[in-house]
């Protein structure tokens, strides 16, 4: 059975930083690329970066360019996210999702296959 269990969400002011964790197990997670998603309250599930499998590229949405660092460890099943300079329109369920090599690039939340429960970020301004 596949799960992604996200952690290290939290309260923090403007201009504060967070580093978000996505441990998976049961899947090949080697093989998999892995993206960050999130979603405010009334929004639809935004894309936030994504990560090819092997760590070497990485895509980002552009309301998050140069502020967070999407990160992945093949030997510890995780991918990261590193957020810096937070705004209070960062505020939202973050969540990690796996999709098949095939839809590497995508920024779908439909082309990822498997997903976490998410982990709130409150940003206060």
């Amino acid at each position: 059975q596949v799960q992604l269990v996200e952690s290290g969400g939290g309260l923090v002011q403007a201009g504060g930083s967070l580093r978000l964790s996505c441990a998976a197990s049961g899947l090949t997670f080697r093989n998999y690329v892995m993206g960050w998603f999130r979603q405010a309250p009334g929004k639809e599930r935004e894309f936030v970066a994504t990560i090819n499998p092997s760590g070497g590229v990485a895509y980002y949405a552009d309301s998050v360019k140069r502020r967070f660092t999407i990160s992945r460890d093949n030997a510890k099943n995780t991918v990261y996210l590193q957020m810096t300079s937070l705004r209070p329109e960062d505020t939202a369920v973050y969540s990690c999702g796996a999709g098949n090599a095939a839809v590497w690039g995508a920024r779908r939340p439909d082309q990822y296959t498997y997903w976490g429960q998410g982990t709130q970020v409150t940003v206060s301004s």
